[in-house]
């Protein structure tokens, strides 16, 4: 062994970790392929379904209502098993937690794709869920915790571009897969991820573990679950039945009170606790987890808009909708890897700063300059802004929450991060989703006189209503899609500046209570000072 690599190896020790040392730099590489592709194949299955709602309904016989289910209850499981099990990867050993997860994540995309009941598919993507909550955490875990700190950053780049670019480049292959073959194709795309991902894993990812001197949090487990599934329900369900709907209600009352009881738990658990809520006052996590919160939040509202305008307005096909998002994520992913750049040179609050600032400068340039004669190219410019500036952001926030938590919680710090940007997803999609209907419903009113009351009624329901009611308005067929697709933009622009303002607000907390300095994990500087003292 290297002489630069004993401290490393020592801070190891000091924290009570049971791993194999410091990879030489060639493995470290294939262990970072080997994380991102296993990330990959999760981040893919988040979006891929949504292309093949259609064929899913006519497959199975089954309502709206169960085809929505089936896409929800992957992220639903996900999203709600993230804190325990990361933490459970960090008692348990990162390695054995991954090659489970990759394990049950792969036997149940099988069971999808053949999948011959709605019943079947609902439990196989429930034990999806239960794979990815495994695999995800740990993926980051790993870098943090395998990585030395002067390559840490770059990793967490890498990382950050798969998981932001990874959906859509998944909605891209998943479209290709059900344009060329059928939907049962789908699942071909993770299970040859998890196949490659779990032989890499088994033959370079080296293990981690933590020991601790307290018992594992049981209840802060239990409520945690509670809270991120009755929370995530609420914002996946009130679009589709109604935000005053009963079981809406009981899910935001179940999910509220769970969340409370979360907190005051682990506030009284102090360090034997699951999450410790004491480090939210620092400027590194509450800075991070915001800022991945409005982000993402942003960027799946985005997607909400770009679809039906790429499809209903420019009348693309899901495939060629999905190629256009291209430019975007891959921008966001350079900028992801770029980002440690700025990031040691001028500070992570100036480079996430500059990355709000750019994103909301895309969104401001999309909703001043998109037009139905405008085409693609009236929104390209934004959406170019937009993948640069969330890609410098998402980077140095994510490093600003793993690096606050102590070395022996990396599982736990890494699904706080997964965990908010789940929620920020199922804010986004939800509240600018919101938006946009609402202001396409106020802007069509005015546009219908004189259309026939059938298909005028049809057209308020939204932009893709109003294309099917065009084939029995007759001679108003021509007007009727016009209107619609106007009064799409102008719920666009509605949703856009909301945004804007979201962004503003953002970058002026992150200007004065962003990260003071380049983010590094204080309990490596502490394990550093007790092996020098050594």
């Amino acid at each position: 062994m290297s002489t630069n690599q004993l401290p490393q190896v020592s801070a190891a020790h000091t924290s009570g970790a049971t791993g194999e040392g410091v990879p030489d730099a060639r493995r470290r590489r294939t262990i970072l392929v080997a994380v991102c592709i296993a990330l990959m194949a999760v981040i893919a299955s988040v979006s891929g379904l949504n292309v093949a709602q259609p064929d899913l309904a006519v497959a199975f016989g089954a309502s709206q209502s169960t085809i929505l289910w089936i896409i929800n209850i992957y992220t639903l499981s996900l999203a709600a098993l993230l804190l325990p099990l990361g933490a459970i990867g960090d008692r348990w050993g990162r390695k054995p937690m991954l090659l489970a997860g990759l394990t049950i994540f792969g036997v149940a995309n099988v069971a999808a794709g053949l999948a011959p009941s709605a019943e079947v598919m609902l439990t196989a993507r429930l034990f999806s869920g239960v794979g990815a909550a495994m695999i995800m955490p740990i993926t980051l875990a790993v870098i943090t915790s395998t990585f030395p700190e002067e390559e840490r950053g770059r990793a967490i780049g890498v990382w950050t571009g798969v998981a932001g670019g990874g959906g859509i480049l998944g909605m891209f292959l998943s479209a290709a897969l059900v344009d060329v073959a059928s939907w049962r194709w789908l699942f071909v795309l993770p299970v040859a991820l998890v196949v490659v991902a779990l032989v890499m894993a088994v033959r370079s990812v080296p293990n981690s573990q933590e020991k601790s001197g307290h018992t594992f949090d049981t209840v802060g487990a239990l409520t945690s679950i509670v809270a991120v599934a009755g929370l995530i329900f609420v914002l996946q369900e009130g679009p589709e039945r109604g935000w005053t709907a009963p079981v809406t209600l009981l899910g935001l009352v179940v999910g509220a009170i769970a969340a409370v009881g979360f907190v005051a738990w682990e506030l009284r658990r102090g360090d034997a606790s699951l999450l410790d809520m004491r480090l939210f006052g620092e400027r590194s996590l509450a800075g991070g987890s915001i800022t991945l919160l409005v982000v993402f939040g942003v960027q799946a509202g985005i997607f909400v808009v770009l679809f039906p305008f790429f499809q209903a307005v420019l009348g693309w096909s899901g495939l060629l909708s999905t190629l256009a998002l291209m430019p975007m994520a891959v921008l966001m992913m350079m900028a992801s890897g770029l980002a440690p750049r700025p990031a040691a040179r001028i500070g992570s609050r100036s480079t996430m700063a500059t990355g709000i600032l750019l994103a909301g400068a895309g969104l401001a340039l999309m909703a001043t300059f998109v037009s139905v004669d405008g085409g693609y190219l009236s929104v390209l410019p934004g959406m170019l802004a937009m993948g640069i500036g969330m890609g410098l952001s998402m980077t140095p926030s994510t490093e600003a929450i793993t690096s606050t938590l102590p070395r022996e919680r990396q599982g736990v710090a890494s699904a706080l991060n997964d965990v908010t940007r789940e929620f920020g997803t199922a804010l986004g999609v939800a509240l600018l989703g919101a938006l946009l209907s609402s202001g396409y419903r106020d802007a069509i009113g005015s546009r219908l006189d004189g259309v026939p009351q059938g298909p005028a009624d049809t057209a308020r329901e939204g932009v893709a209503n109003a294309l099917e009611a065009a084939n029995g308005a007759g001679s108003h067929a021509r007007a009727l899609i016009r209107a619609a697709q106007e009064s799409f933009v102008d719920g666009w622009q509605q949703a856009m500046w909301a945004g804007v303002a979201v962004m503003v607000v953002l970058f002026l907390y992150i200007l004065t209570r962003g990260p003071l300095r380049p983010t590094h994990a204080p309990a490596d500087e502490a394990e550093a000072a007790d092996t020098v003292a050594s």
